[in-house]
């Protein structure tokens, strides 16, 4: 069937109800949007599901999001956990409370358990409650830091973490088989709650959640001394962090703490900004604005579901206020718990810490100074989850500290997803910290290079929309996977990764190993002087994504070299 076929199809059938049929009447003669909407089913790929909320087989709609439940309520019965039950929570954007509901409804009239929060909450709690409950699976309705037209579904397992292969194939291949909207079973919310099917989670949950954070706090006198005078401007950026922050703060012992009151209340028009993302420093306008007025230490924001931590702190110096990367942030809270932990004698013997192919090279100089386990996994925090996991089966290791460079870290094991709500903690307890020192959390950055140089990353992506741009993407990495680069800028190029084909490959001698990383459309190449790319195509968002990072002496040097190479990557690239 093809997508006009589809189209009249979703316009006539009794499957689909009267305002989805009058949505797509509306755009009736318009090819190009007609295409889009059904030139493929929104894939439910490793992730789960991701897509611009409409109707149509390639957007998110209580048709897609029922068919993915279906799915997964047929893989948990195979299983047979369903009594274990489905934890379900959401975040603030247009539609997570009821497809949230949907999905928990979906999931009772298959016989299956569902602990539905009461109110949106952050993806850290949800990762939290899946464990805390001993639940079978989770479910996060959010498009994480996506623009406001889009919302998402992502699916957990049983240990908190997001599915990892097999499982997510099997989950997806069952999703797959749902081939009618008919198969979607239903049943009234009444008659679930009656029959004990649908469970709702209030704030007992929220006060299991902060002890754990509270309990991971290192120098809580420390914190609380300082807290009278350290001043903070957080924003939520409209989305679930609040419903946490301002009750960990206050109970930190916090006083100065300021919340960005247009972007303080959960909205998933996003009205302030363009784009919900922490990464970008358009979003912390507001933020920084209120920062100016009170003279605020450090500025803090969290993405919609609260699972990316975005920061600026004070140089007293200059009086200006400096942004930090994912990387930076991440890092300066690594430094900081890893060298308390050891000053205080609990750093594990056996310790790891978990990063990404795509984060700095600055985690493996932190790792080997303390002598803990550097590990890298691929993109995506559920590859540090799948280690986390294996590590507590075989009780041979002992997680430390994990991150990405796209602005996420877990500092504990009590989840296995990234956690803003506990990163802003930390952040707090650091410039708590190195303010009884005298210093800044800028100050406490320019530390960190001077102890292992200056290091510097750089992330650029090449979007092409649509059918053509799918394809555009395609041709790109094809062209990239089958020519030999020798250099790239100033670098040679001393090893090829191809993650997709299990090989690396030594450019000078020509020797080929394999990857040991899971099957992903990754190309790695590692340069000499500590240098190195990466480029992937974006699992969720039309577009590619190219990764870079350098090492030099001074941060002056740092600024050229990354500039230098990225603007070589790009130019190979788009050739």
């Amino acid at each position: 069937m093809n997508y006009l076929e589809e189209y009249q199809k979703w316009c006539e059938s009794p499957e689909f109800d009267e305002e989805t049929k009058q949505e797509l009447l509306s755009i009736k003669g318009n090819e190009e949007e007609i295409e889009d909407r059904f030139y493929k089913e929104l894939e439910f790929g490793t992730a789960g599901l991701r897509g611009i909320i409409g109707a149509g087989t390639n957007r998110m709609n209580k048709y897609t999001v029922g068919k993915a439940t279906q799915g997964l309520a047929n893989y948990i019965l195979e299983q047979g956990t369903q009594s274990k039950g489905v934890a379900i929570s959401y975040d603030s954007r247009k539609m997570s409370k009821e497809f949230s509901m949907q999905t928990a409804l979906i999931l009772c009239a298959n016989g299956i358990k569902a602990y539905l929060f009461e109110s949106l909450r952050p993806v850290p709690e949800l990762s939290f409650a899946v464990r805390n409950l001993g639940c079978t699976a989770g479910v996060m309705i959010t498009a994480s830091h996506n623009p406001p037209k889009y919302n998402g579904y992502k699916v957990y397992w049983d240990d908190g973490a997001q599915i990892v292969s097999p499982k997510d194939k099997d989950i997806i291949n069952k999703v797959r088989a749902v081939k009618s909207y008919n198969e979607i079973k239903t049943i009234a919310q009444e008659e679930a709650i009656q029959k004990g099917l649908l469970n709702i989670v209030g704030t007992e949950m929220d006060d299991k959640y902060l002890s754990v954070l509270k309990n991971a706090v290192l120098n809580p006198q420390i914190m609380r001394e300082q807290g009278k005078k350290l001043k903070v401007v957080y924003t939520p950026l409209h989305g679930t962090g609040n419903t946490i922050a301002e009750k960990l703060f206050k109970e930190l012992g916090l006083e100065n703490v300021y919340v960005v009151p247009e972007q303080k209340d959960p909205d998933g028009n996003f009205p302030t900004v363009d784009y919900p993302n922490p990464e970008d420093p358009k979003a912390f306008k507001l933020a920084l604005e209120l920062a100016k007025k009170v003279d605020a230490d450090v500025v803090l924001a969290t993405d919609p579901d609260a699972d990316r931590l975005g920061i600026f702190a004070k140089d007293a110096k200059t009086g200006e206020y400096m942004s930090y990367t994912g990387n930076m942030s991440a890092l300066l809270i690594a430094e900081y718990r890893i060298s308390q932990m050891k000053e205080k004698g609990i750093l594990p013997a056996n310790g790891m810490f978990i990063t990404t192919i795509v984060s700095s090279n600055l985690a493996k100089a932190i790792a080997q100074y303390y002598n803990l386990e550097c590990i890298e996994v691929l993109t995506g925090f559920k590859n540090i989850g799948a280690v986390m996991k294996k590590a507590e089966e075989n009780k041979d290791k002992t997680y430390v500290f994990g991150y990405e460079e796209s602005y996420g870290c877990l500092i504990g094991d009590y989840a296995r997803d990234k956690d803003g709500i506990a990163a802003v903690m930390a952040l707090c307890e650091a410039a708590c910290y190195y303010q009884a020192q005298g210093k800044t959390l800028w100050d406490a950055m320019n530390d960190i290079y001077e102890k292992y140089g200056y290091y510097k990353e750089e992330q650029v992506s090449i979007v092409r929309e649509g059918a053509q741009g799918a394809q555009e993407i395609k041709d790109m990495m094809t062209k990239m996977r089958n020519t030999d680069i020798e250099s790239i800028g100033n670098y040679k190029v001393l090893t090829f990764k191809d993650v997709e084909k299990d090989i690396v490959k030594n450019m000078q001698t020509g020797e080929t190993t394999k990857t040991g990383l899971p099957q992903s459309n990754v190309l790695y190449y590692e340069l000499e002087n500590d240098a190195w790319c990466c480029i992937r195509p974006s699992g969720t968002e039309p577009k590619i994504k190219l990764y870079m990072g350098i090492k030099a002496n001074t941060e002056e040097e740092a600024k050229i070299k990354i500039e230098e190479l990225k603007n070589a990557m790009l130019k190979i690239v788009e050739n």
